[in-house]
């Protein structure tokens, strides 16, 4: 089986590629390299560097290779700033994943998996369960939400299988280091790297269920090949609940370094987010489940041979009102 992996050069996505290649899938990786880099990307799989949002590329791409699964993966996964580059936003989480079903409709895909996120529940659900109603706090939470509502007309219409998965706070090997408006396992890692105090927004007592990326790539990767997954939606993640203070403390620790505490004034975010896992257990069994602790030292041992990456600033951002200031600097 032939299949496309967008954003197979960024972080989950260079993890589902290689699990996809274990399991004697051929792999195409298609990633404008915004947020991924070439040497994520595993050796067996055929790189296209390109966007989503190239309509032209993509119906070059579906005739040439006729692919039976589409892995998309390929988002700019930064909640909190997407309030500020809500065009940019909207351009690339939503329309750039249309645009990939519209193809993948046109070509006969035999199922579609898409990296959804816990985003679209919003605030002051919990746990989050698959049946609640999404009240998505923010844009990104909100093109999510969308692609999976197209995606379930898309199948209604025209018969196109899907697989939606909602990971949350997932950390690991591959992420990008220098990004400083997501991902704040390897924010903290990058900032000790660099001998800077580690930024809490607020006073830390936020709290999530940070899941380690080789706990979830495998069942992503396997999903279609599990017939009760399709055109189903599943929370898939860690169950275990830190504070972003905690977390600062196992990051110091498994880093070997003692890092001073920057608290910055509190920004508009959910305060808690964990979410049930039952129905992705009752469907996909019980998958491994790595600590905290243990998941950490995988990635420090990584980040400190790969060494720290200079964090860019956001070259576009639509609106500055009520931006933290840190995101500008």
């Amino acid at each position: 089986m032939t299949c496309l992996v967008t954003g197979g050069a960024g972080f989950i996505g260079a993890h589902v590629s290689r699990e996809l290649l274990k399991l004697g899938q051929k792999v195409v990786i298609l990633d404008d390299l915004s947020g991924g880099f070439e040497e994520n990307i595993p050796q067996n799989a055929l790189f296209v560097k390109g966007s989503i949002t190239d309509t032209a590329l993509l119906a070059g791409l579906f005739e040439t290779h006729q692919f039976d699964y589409v892995y998309h993966l390929a988002a700019y996964a930064a909640e909190g700033l997407s309030h500020f580059i809500r065009r940019f936003n909207y351009e690339n989480n939503l329309i750039g994943s249309i645009n990939l079903i519209n193809e993948s409709v046109k070509h006969k895909v035999k199922c579609f998996v898409f990296t959804s996120s816990i985003a679209v529940y919003g605030k002051g659900q919990l746990p989050m369960t698959e049946d609640l109603t999404p009240l998505p706090e923010d844009p990104y939470g909100i093109a999510k939400l969308a692609v999976e509502q197209d995606l379930k007309c898309a199948h209604e219409m025209f018969g196109l299988d899907f697989i939606i998965f909602r990971p949350h706070n997932v950390y690991g090997e591959y992420q990008n280091l220098g990004d400083k408006y997501r991902n704040v396992v390897g924010i903290f890692m990058n900032q000790l790297m660099q001998g800077n105090p580690l930024t809490i927004f607020g006073d830390g007592s936020q709290s999530r269920a940070f899941s380690y990326v080789g706990d979830i790539a495998p069942t992503i990767a396997n999903s279609v090949n599990v017939p009760a997954a399709k055109n189903q939606l599943f929370n898939i993640g860690a169950d275990a609940q830190f504070t972003v203070a905690e977390l600062a403390k196992e990051v110091c620790k498994v880093m070997g370094k003692e890092g001073q505490i920057r608290y910055l004034e509190a920004r508009n975010e959910v305060a808690h987010a964990y979410s049930s896992h039952e129905k992705a257990t009752a469907i996909f069994g019980t998958s491994r489940i790595t600590s905290l602790p243990e998941g950490l030292k995988k990635m420090a041992d990584w980040a400190l041979k790969t060494g720290s990456k200079k964090s860019s600033v956001f070259s576009n951002i639509e609106i500055k009102e009520k931006i933290p200031a840190i995101w500008l600097e």
